[in-house]
């Protein structure tokens, strides 16, 4: 039945590429609308070389194209599957965002914060890609105000780094206790 295959898969291509068109004209960037997309992608491809299948079947009637073409679409798809799969597992996981550098963060706090003499102890993860989340601690000078401290690192991890959640918890410097229970507690910072 080659010529309903053949209008079925042209069918089923011009239907997958309208929905890739919309899945992928706006949030690239989120893993449920990237792995939407792939989903999508996967139903695309097949019905290309289904349409490739159908018409060899009609012209020549060699049938084991079809099968051949299909592991070929599944190797494409599972190449593609293994990216979302390895960014959801290790946002599962509780790993750092990928453009996340301690270094990087510990520098600017430390160099840009009135005040901050030493940050230390950064933990990040995401609890999903466009909610990234921090915790760490910030050693301050004797005479500085922690709650002022506090809220101006809060600022520059927002401002800086988009990080929209972070705890941070204030020690005075050289000393080995936290300066007040009610320094460690979590705000959101708005945008």
């Amino acid at each position: 039945m080659g010529g309903v295959m053949l209008w079925v898969a042209v069918a089923g291509l011009a239907v997958n590429i309208l929905a890739f068109w919309v899945l992928t004209r706006g949030e690239g960037e989120n893993l449920n609308v990237r792995s939407a997309a792939l989903h999508v992608a996967g139903d695309l491809l097949g019905s290309v070389p289904a349409i490739v299948a159908a018409v060899v079947i009609l012209w020549a009637g060699w049938t084991p194209i079809d099968p051949i073409l299909s592991i070929l679409v599944v190797v494409i798809i599972l190449r593609s599957a293994w990216k979302v799969v390895r960014e959801s597992g290790h946002m599962l996981l509780g790993g750092a965002p990928a453009d996340f550098d301690v270094r990087e963060v510990t520098a600017d706090l430390t160099q840009n914060v009135p005040g901050v003499v030493r940050i230390h102890h950064v933990h990040a993860w995401s609890i999903t890609q466009e909610r990234p989340m921090v915790t760490l601690e910030a050693e301050v000078e004797p005479d500085a105000n922690p709650q002022v401290v506090r809220r101006a690192v809060k600022s520059r991890l927002f401002s800086r780094f988009g990080v929209e959640h972070a705890t941070v918890e204030i020690q005075e410097a050289g000393g080995s206790e936290e300066l007040s229970a009610a320094t460690t507690t979590t705000l959101e910072v708005a945008p």
